[in-house]
């Protein structure tokens, strides 16, 4: 019997199998629905520090995953990781860890015991700071973090920052240092060779692969989690490729679910923990009813300024990390805490012509209260959960993204950007861009075209970028109109990839809560989970570095160290 049997490996599940296989004599098996990735099999667009193709590529993805942002929204394609590493394998390198509130929220919402002073040890344990030292950072972990030098900053970049600092906007040098507003270069997770590290290779290195209590399964998609009577025993597990009923049962005396928020949640339902009344319309036979499963599915909802940018101001390092610098900037939207909004200031806006002619800043509200959920639409293990992120339900995300799109604006038009932009747009990571960014000979050639026709428009570039890019909408009559600039928001609200909080950590007698602060599944025994899903709220940060933590802080509560 296995001790430790591990479902998922993104970024939790390598850290878990990493840190619990530590142990000579407990045994770990690591499955994964998607292909290995290691440090000599990485692919080029997953190893480059220009992560701009690895989440277009669907081999890299679960290619039948959709999402509604918003109300006001269609279903859209949303891209999650289907390989060893999961998002650290093609996501934005961004390493970076929120607010101190952020987790003593977490504490404060029934998560007892994740608070910032608990939290921060791992976090130092996580990380090899290559530029600060201190009571902060740590110089040993595994993820390998630093920022970009000034010499390789992009002249958009530049000049934003430059006009930001002009606009009391003060410049720091510590993303992850003490909190407070300001801008800063970003900081990002890559090797001494300034390629990316994902968990299944600085966690899973050679070395911990070839330890013989180690089992990696690759390749493997779990159908459903076994039980004897209400306690855990084991998975029943397919080929990828095999067709459903054909798989093998794995037997393990700890069952720990790590196929993030909303696998996770949708692994669960499947396995009869959820909603009974909904699981019961399934036909799924009920073992413990917990209405929290797949509900409180948060997301940092998106919107973007972007810039023609004249040749001058195009970074002369098109290979180099294009989320180059960040602005954090406190709304001061009642009911809202410091540091609630957050703008990434890319250097180009795609890995191909057109993205490369066009900066941006990207933002987000760093801490969202709207609420979505992840639902069951069959009992097969190979129909994708409905997934309905509910964007900007809460008045004040609305409010906020709204906001974004005014400073962003004001931001580039300012006249200190005047030899930095040409023709300002609004933008977001609509179907439309992500279609045409798929790489291929017809979007090829349309992108060229359109490249070549931005570079010599001249005084009719602003119709251009009108009628094909925005098809009709200006920034203009957005910040003319603020019924307009509602609709617009609403209706082109995107994610960051973010997604969390769906099996949270919470106190025993609150009825949505999926965990208690162990991660240990209420109703069953001998079942955790144990990635962003256990999140009770979103944190103020890309999610991957804090997702690495709760896997830390899990392993070393699995072998009873804390």
């Amino acid at each position: 019997m296995i001790d430790y049997l591990i479902l998922g490996g993104g970024s939790a599940g390598c850290v878990l199998a990493a840190r619990l296989s530590e142990d000579t004599g407990k045994t770990v098996c690591l499955v994964e629905a998607g292909r290995n990735i290691s440090q000599t099999d990485m692919p080029p667009a997953v190893r480059s520090r220009y992560p701009g193709r690895a989440y277009l590529d669907t081999a890299n993805i679960w290619q039948r995953l959709q999402a509604r942002m918003s109300a006001s929204a269609t279903t859209r394609r949303y891209e999650q990781a289907r390989l060893l590493g999961g998002g650290s394998a093609i996501n934005a390198l961004m390493a970076n860890r929120g607010a101190p509130a952020d987790y003593d929220e977490w504490h404060a919402l029934g998560a007892n015991g994740w608070n910032w002073n608990a939290c921060l040890p791992y976090f130092r344990k996580l990380e090899s700071d290559c530029d600060f030292d201190g009571d902060l950072h740590g110089k040993s972990g595994p993820v390998r973090i630093q920022r970009a030098k000034w010499t390789h900053i992009s002249p958009f970049v530049r000049a934003v920052l430059g006009t930001l600092a002009a606009r009391g906007h003060v410049r720091r040098e510590d993303q992850n240092g003490e909190w407070e507003d300001g801008t800063f270069i970003g900081s990002i997770a890559v090797s001494e060779a300034g390629e990316r590290i994902p968990t299944s290779v600085c966690y899973l290195d050679d070395t911990v692969r070839a330890r013989p209590n180690l089992t990696i399964r690759t390749s493997t998609h779990v159908e459903r989690v076994l039980f004897d009577g209400m306690r855990a025993v084991g998975a029943r597990v397919v080929n990828s490729n095999g067709r459903e009923g054909a798989g093998e049962e794995l037997r393990a005396a700890h069952v720990i679910v790590c196929a993030g928020a909303i696998h996770s949640p949708a692994l669960l339902m499947r396995s009869g923990i959820g909603p009974a009344a909904a699981l019961a319309a399934l036909g799924i036979e009920l073992r413990a009813d917990r209405a929290g499963v797949g509900g409180n599915l948060m997301e940092h909802p998106s919107i973007a300024v972007s810039a023609v940018l004249p040749r001058a101001a195009r970074t002369p390092f098109p290979d180099e990390h294009h989320e180059q610098a960040i602005v954090r900037f406190s709304s001061g939207v009642p009911g809202t805490v410091a540091g609630d909004m957050h703008g990434a200031i890319l250097s180009r806006s795609g890995w191909h012509s057109v993205g490369y002619r066009l900066g941006t800043i990207f933002f987000w509200v760093n801490k969202s209260y709207s609420r979505g959920r992840v639902t069951l639409t069959s009992a097969s293990p190979h129909s994708e959960p409905a997934v309905d992120f509910n964007m900007l339900s809460d008045a004040r995300d609305l409010e906020r993204l709204k906001r974004a799109l005014r400073f962003g604006a004001e931001t580039l038009a300012d006249p200190m950007m005047a030899k930095h932009r040409a023709t300002l747009l609004p933008s977001s990571y609509s179907p439309r861009v992500a279609s045409v960014a798929v790489p291929g000979g017809w979007n090829a050639l349309q992108r060229g075209v359109l490249s070549a026709l931005l570079d010599i428009a001249g005084p009719f570039r602003a119709w251009l970028v009108r009628r094909v890019v925005t098809q009709g909408v200006t920034l203009n009559d957005l910040l003319a109109d603020d019924r307009a600039l509602t609709q617009f928001v609403t209706r082109s609200v995107g994610g960051t990839w973010h997604p969390s909080g769906t099996c949270r950590m919470g106190a025993a007698d609150d009825p949505l809560a999926v965990c208690d602060a162990r991660g240990a599944v209420y109703g069953v025994s001998g079942l955790y989970v144990c990635d962003a899903s256990l999140m009770p709220s979103i944190p103020c940060a890309n999610t991957n570095v804090p997702t690495i933590m709760i896997a830390e802080r899990i392993a070393d509560m699995l072998r009873g160290r804390v």
